[in-house]
């Protein structure tokens, strides 16, 4: 299949550190493609990198033929481009409803004046995204808990009001940071369902960063391994997971992680 995201030669060098160094990968249209590899292997700074947050020393980013390379945040996720964080980024004073809705607002089409003015027509917007905002909610199983303040919520649900934030911007790439950081074992077999779930009914293409190998080997279709900066290998799950630079770097001499 044709490749939809295409990672090209991507460095980045903090100081003396060389986060990543020439990584290049591509993922085809509709993919999970997951990014595995130890602590400090670069995953975070390729996604700051894919995202705008950070701009690369040398490389390019081009999506759905566009590049992103060298855009400012705020333009890469209007080219359809949406991340959760590792650190999870929610308006904890606000309600699980308004997280949402706030990540909405983007496709309001009215002004200033007019919400001012609350005229039907800004009204009958707001009804729309109220809406949209609960049909998230409902997809990703916290519609009961709505009115509820973010803070309050368990972390693994903390987690799924991030990822239903990141749906509302109508994303066509998502990325995911850890998702299944901090949750047991249940939970994270839950998560893997929603992301499938979500994938398929949003003909979204998906990139994953997680060290729940159960998780990462068990949604996606390609897998790209960093180690201090550089690829190592890639594959489906079951190439990268006999594969000896793999077991050595990342996943121990026995390959019990897997």
């Amino acid at each position: 299949m044709p490749a939809i995201l295409k990672v090209t030669e991507l460095s980045k060098r903090f100081g003396g550190i060389q986060a990543l160094e020439g990584v290049t990968f591509e993922v085809p249209e509709g993919h999970i493609c997951g990014i595995i590899g130890p602590n400090g292997a670069g995953k975070t700074t390729l996604f700051n990198l894919i995202s705008g947050i950070y701009k690369p020393d040398r490389g390019t980013v081009e999506w759905q033929g566009k590049k992103l390379t060298g855009l400012p945040p705020y333009s890469v996720a209007l080219a359809g481009v949406s991340r959760t964080f590792q650190n999870i980024h929610l308006f904890k004073g606000l309600s699980v409803l308004d997280n949402v809705k706030t990540a909405c607002h983007h496709l309001a089409r009215y002004g200033v004046l007019a919400a001012l003015l609350r005229l039907p027509s800004v009204r009958a917007e707001e009804l729309q995204l109220d809406r949209l905002a609960r049909e998230l909610l409902d997809l990703t199983g916290l519609s009961a808990m709505a009115g509820e303040k973010a803070e309050s919520l368990p972390y693994g649900h903390q987690r799924r009001l991030e990822i239903a934030k990141a749906l509302a911007m109508h994303p066509s790439l998502l990325m995911l940071d850890e998702p299944a950081a901090g949750m047991n074992p249940e939970e994270s077999l839950a998560l893997v369902d929603l992301i499938r779930a979500i994938g398929e009914r949003f003909k979204l293409t998906t990139l994953l960063i997680e060290h729940h190998m159960e998780v990462v080997m068990g949604l996606s279709d390609h897998v790209v391994v960093l180690d201090f900066g550089e690829k190592i290998a890639e594959g489906t799950p079951d190439e990268v997971q006999r594969n000896p630079q793999v077991i050595a770097a990342y996943l121990g001499e026995e390959g019990t992680a897997c």
